[in-house]
């Protein structure tokens, strides 16, 4: 075997680990919230970026290196490009609900609320039980378009399917919250 050929077969093999393990993972994205990253993190997520360009440009129809890249680009705080490679990706499979979602997350990141709203609606149009959409369309609506009766609506619907827990208590409270106030 030529050694390119090895090299390739060794990334392929590292990115498919990683789309294993974030699709594991994929459910367990942090919401809207920014989170900071330290250094180090940053210095990691950059070499992760840097082996997924190359992947993604010797095999533009590789999805799973598109969506990684654009998780890694999300998780360095990148969302122009976490955009762009998400685009990708939806071109190659529209109906990922999670990946439409990180989308919106991004879009919202970048102040275009709308398209971040579209994302969502998309998402759970697809999925009706897609939770992180839901509760994403909640919060742009409550805090960037200052629409209550939707981000309500939002927050309605995603409360009915969840299951117990501390996030759903959570999103009563923020419902509580709003009826309060209005």
């Amino acid at each position: 075997m030529k050694k390119e050929t090895i090299l390739l077969l060794v990334i392929t093999l590292v990115v498919g680990g990683l789309v294993g393990m974030m699709a594991t993972n994929s459910q367990k994205r942090p919401s809207v919230e920014n989170q900071p990253a330290s250094a180090a993190a940053v210095v990691d997520y950059q070499k992760k970026i840097e082996m997924l360009k190359e992947v993604v440009s010797k095999e533009p129809v590789n999805r799973g290196a598109w969506v990684q890249l654009g998780h890694s680009y999300f998780d360095s705080g990148q969302p122009i490009e976490a955009i762009e490679a998400y685009d990708k990706a939806l071109e190659l499979d529209g109906n990922d609900p999670n990946v439409l979602t990180d989308q919106g997350v991004m879009f919202r990141r970048v102040g275009w609320f709308d398209k971040a709203i579209e994302n969502f609606a998309q998402a759970n149009q697809l999925n009706p039980a897609h939770q992180q959409s839901l509760f994403n369309m909640g919060l742009v609506y409550r805090d960037d378009l200052r629409d209550t009766v939707k981000a309500k609506a939002a927050w309605t619907r995603y409360v009915a399917i969840a299951p117990e827990g501390k996030r759903k208590e959570g999103v009563r409270s923020m419902l509580d919250h709003l009826e309060k106030d209005h």
